[in-house]
């Protein structure tokens, strides 16, 4: 039997969620099919069970309804106030967000979930408000209808014949933690209504007759209950995926994006589709070369129409041609699509001999595809209105473009006519005018008029009889004919070209932005300079005012603006207010978009997007809207950059992380070699001075006076030893973790000699030691303290390993702009596999030492660490004809005279 293995990934995403739910607030919706089921006052039953248990609970925002049962059942909640705001001579009360923030319970009611906010309050959406108490850690109770189900509101809209304009996304619905069906009879919802105990007289009436109906109610109710059966289907869904007990899907359905009223209700369908053969949705926007010329509201309604698409879970892509059908098959053949859902609209023909529809030419680029054209009785037939034309100036200089063309090409025409050229000569003529007018115009139309134009113009100049628009001979009708329709075919396809070019240069520089981008970050670069190249490109791509608010441990730093090109560089001061950086703070600590075009604090003039990895926020960018919201394009481009921003931020945290860690182990590593070389090293010396000691307080008065100085001295070695070790040890660690903080000083390098020759060993007066003075004065950059921890470390070197009686010459110098001390001794040298180690930590070379104590290796270590810190280099030579050499050097500094 085959073992059936848990999917990692899906298991670290399910922990990853699950970790997520445990430190937000947990969400329960009360749903019910229609207006008076008792969706609020089963609410209120749970909230006073909930407070029987010593739950803190506030009604943050209930509906207020003049039902008995209803109000006796807020007896004893506290009730948040109101936010009122003034909208048009009223006063509209609202869910104040920020005080239940503040008031912090454990739970809150919060009514009507679907409800669109008034101005002035922060979110667009009720929906919103409740997000956000939930990342608070605040349980929230709420109720909703079905109808107010975005997927559903076109279903509901065919039923009751009422489209609904408070929706929420599906998500919400399916991500809440509990979903409560609050369900009754249809019959006894309509006795409810006659009643008086859902609406007043007159409104119950009028409901009746258009919306509480047996038909209409048991339809609404099916679909709730379908619905609270599809969410629970992708609960269980989740369970498969991670115990990877899941069936094989590869349904891909493509839903077509427009800027048609009725694409509202393509994408719906098409979500309800990927939702039912639980398969992946993509949205595609074909943007086609007239795309530009489109009034802002067809831009208007493709932004919301994409906005709804994202809200729906699609992925939305953007490609470009003219040929739509072609870039849709295209498209479909290389994502793996297998449905693709369209609107009747576009299958629509208005004449008999019309050319073909776009369905049926999709049919024919994509034979192998299921393409499923959904019906809207009731969208009228949409074709995209242009902006109308601008006048004055900007058209000016294109009318005289085009009389200039013309007027060449007749003079032309004459002088061909006076060599005797024939006239099929000058028909090439005027339609090589009409092909430049169409490159150096704006407009199609233009091109069109010059060719119509030049029919006339080559009739009254060049044809007989001349200086009129009347022609004797029977073929030049035929002949102004094709002369007309090839000029207007050659300047129809130049314009396109003209399109084309322009759509190729846009997209070959939008890519190569992309590029760059992804280069530019591909080694690892400080944070810093990561934020720089993103706001930079950003700021090429989109031509707009970047601002980029790094994050630090809990909250954004400041901002940093990154102006384009041609922006006002009084205008970036807007962009810095608080009230902006407070839209910025939001969006960091909610991991969401805010600020102009969306939803939240929209009165922004940015647009802030989360720089993110998850829930690991790297930081905001914000970036100046002006009125000018990002087109489809621009908004993918934008958040694939943001994407490799917060990839390379996490690459760079993990480098220095992966660097601390490092350092870390090697202070830990050095810690336990150290423990490991002195455990010993200190018992030896320190079992000696108590030995001594001992000795010497028994046997004090029997002991001869040159026994005891014996007994004083090897005391007093051992623990100079000890001081020694102790002194080495403490300076290596403070230069290995950094924490040794140089204090140069211009100082006499004599002086420094002097004084590190008053605390060497005792041993050496045994040896000669000679100092070897320049004439001039010779000053170095330098910490004294720790030069003189060098001079003592390599002459206590020299002591411990040269004989009795060996020199020790000290000798200084000035090389350049470096001082230089040499420190020889005559003793056995070093041997040449021994130079390259001599200076690394622990290593000691395999000599007789001259006393009873072993070198840990650190002394030199140690020299080599403080000259590397000043900036200068140690070494060690043989010195001719036995002996050694250890040179360092140090930066030189000038001596100045005072009289």
């Amino acid at each position: 039997m085959e073992e059936i293995r848990v999917n990692p990934d899906k298991l670290l995403e399910t922990i990853r969620r699950e970790d997520e739910k445990q430190q937000s607030g947990h969400l329960k919706i009360f749903f019910g099919y229609a207006a008076g089921v008792g969706k609020t006052y089963t609410m209120l039953k749970a909230a006073q069970a909930a407070k029987n248990r010593g739950i803190d609970v506030i009604a943050g925002y209930v509906e207020p309804h003049a039902r008995p049962e209803t109000l006796e059942l807020m007896k004893g909640l506290e009730s948040l106030p109101t936010l009122e705001i003034k909208h048009k001579n009223m006063t509209l009360r609202e869910f104040d967000l920020d005080q239940a923030l503040a008031r912090n319970p454990q739970l809150i009611l919060v009514d009507e979930l679907a409800h669109t906010n008034a101005d002035g309050c922060r979110h667009e959406k009720r929906y919103k408000d409740i997000e956000e108490l939930l990342k608070a850690g605040i349980d929230v109770y709420t109720t909703v209808n079905v109808q107010h189900i975005e997927s559903l509101n076109d279903l509901v809209a065919a039923i009751t014949g009422v489209s609904v304009q408070e929706r929420i996304p599906d998500s919400v619905f399916d991500e809440a933690d509990q979903v409560e069906l609050v369900d009754i009879e249809p019959e006894d919802l309509i006795n409810r209504l006659n009643a008086g105990k859902i609406y007043r007289d007159e409104q119950a009436q009028r409901a009746l007759i258009n919306f509480f109906s047996i038909e209409n109610l048991t339809s609404l109710r099916e679909i709730a209950l379908r619905r609270c059966a599809d969410r629970m289907n992708k609960l269980a869904e989740r369970v498969r995926n991670v115990t990877n007990a899941e069936y094989y899907n590869d349904e891909h359905i493509l839903v077509c994006l427009s800027a048609s009223p009725s694409n509202k209700k393509i994408i719906r369908t098409a979500a309800r589709m990927a939702s039912a053969f639980k398969g992946t949705l993509t949205a595609l926007f074909v943007e086609t070369p007239g795309f530009s010329a489109v009034n802002e509201e067809d831009k208007k309604r493709l932004r919301d129409h994409i906005r709804l698409a994202t809200q729906l879970g699609a992925k939305v892509e953007t490609v470009y041609g003219d040929d739509i059908s072609l870039q849709i098959a295209e498209f479909a053949r290389l994502s793996g699509v297998s449905k693709i859902v369209m609107g009747r609209y576009s299958a629509k023909k208005k004449y008999l001999f019309s050319k073909q529809t776009l369905t049926d030419k999709l049919i024919e680029a994509a034979p192998g595809l299921e393409i499923y054209v959904i019906p809207d009785k009731d969208a009228p037939y949409y074709k995209p209105q242009r902006p109308a034309r601008r006048s004055g100036k900007f058209i000016l200089p294109d009318i005289l473009k085009s009389l200039a063309i013309l007027a060449a090409s007749t003079l032309l025409g004459f002088a061909f006519f006076d060599m005797g050229f024939s006239e099929a000569n000058i028909i090439m003529i005027y339609i090589l005018g009409v092909v430049f007018t169409s490159l150096f115009t704006s407009s199609k139309g233009y091109s069109l008029v010059s060719s119509v134009v030049s029919v006339l113009i080559f009739n009254f100049f060049f044809t007989n009889p001349r200086f009129t628009f009347t022609a004797y001979d029977n073929g030049y009708p035929v002949t102004f004919l094709v002369m007309l329709i090839t000029a207007f075919i050659t300047s129809t396809l130049v314009v396109k070209l003209k399109q084309y070019a322009r759509q190729a240069v846009r997209t070959a520089y939008r890519t190569k932005i992309l590029l760059e981008t992804n280069q530019m970050l591909q080694s690892n670069k400080p944070r810093r300079e990561i934020v720089e190249i993103i706001s930079t490109q950003l700021a090429k791509l989109l031509k707009r005012d970047i601002v980029f608010y790094l994050a630090g441990e809990e909250k954004l730093g400041e901002p940093v603006a990154f102006l384009a090109e041609d922006s006002d560089d009084e205008e970036d001061k807007s962009f810095l207010s608080d009230n902006e950086k407070a839209v910025a703070a939001w969006t960091f600590k909610n991991n969401k978009h805010a600020g102009a075009t969306t939803d939240t604090l929209s009165s922004a003039k940015c647009l802030y997007l989360a720089v993110r990895i998850n829930s690991k926020v790297y930081g905001v960018v914000g970036i100046a809207i002006d009125g000018k919201p990002l087109d489809p394009f621009e908004n993918n481009i934008t958040l694939s950059i943001l994407g490799e921003c917060a990839m390379a931020l996490e690459n760079e945290r993990v480098m220095r992380e992966k660097a601390e860690a490092d350092l870390l182990a090697k202070n830990e590593k050095l810690r336990a070699n150290l423990l490991r070389s002195i455990s010993h090293d200190l018992r030896t010396p320190l079992t000696s001075i108590s030995g001594n000691a001992g000795i010497l307080m028994t046997n004090y008065h029997t002991i001869c006076e040159e026994k005891k100085l014996t007994l004083y001295t090897a005391i007093y070695d051992d623990s100079m030893w000890l001081i020694n070790l102790v002194e080495n040890l403490l300076s290596v660690t403070r230069l290995e973790d950094g924490s040794m903080q140089l204090n140069t000083n211009a100082e006499l390098i004599d002086e420094v000699i002097d004084e590190a020759l008053q605390h060497i060993d005792r041993k050496s007066v045994l040896h000669k030691i000679t100092v070897n003075r320049p004439d001039e004065f010779l000053m170095a950059k330098m910490d004294a303290r720790l030069i003189i921890q060098v001079i003592i470390n390599i002459v206590d070197n020299a002591i411990k390993y040269t004989q009795e009686g060996s020199e020790i010459d000290i000798t200084t110098a000035k090389s350049g702009g470096d001082i230089v001390v040499s420190i020889a001794d005559n003793g056995k040298g070093i041997a040449d596999d021994a130079k390259k180690r001599i200076f690394d930590m622990f290593y000691t070379a395999n000599m007789e030492i001259a006393d009873s104590h072993r070198s840990l290796g650190l002394g030199l270590a140690l020299c080599k660490s403080i000259i590397n810190a000043h900036g200068g280099e140690i070494t060690v030579l043989d010195n001719k004809p036995k002996g050694a050499i250890f040179r360092f050097t140090l930066p030189a500094e000038e001596v100045t005279l005072h009289e």
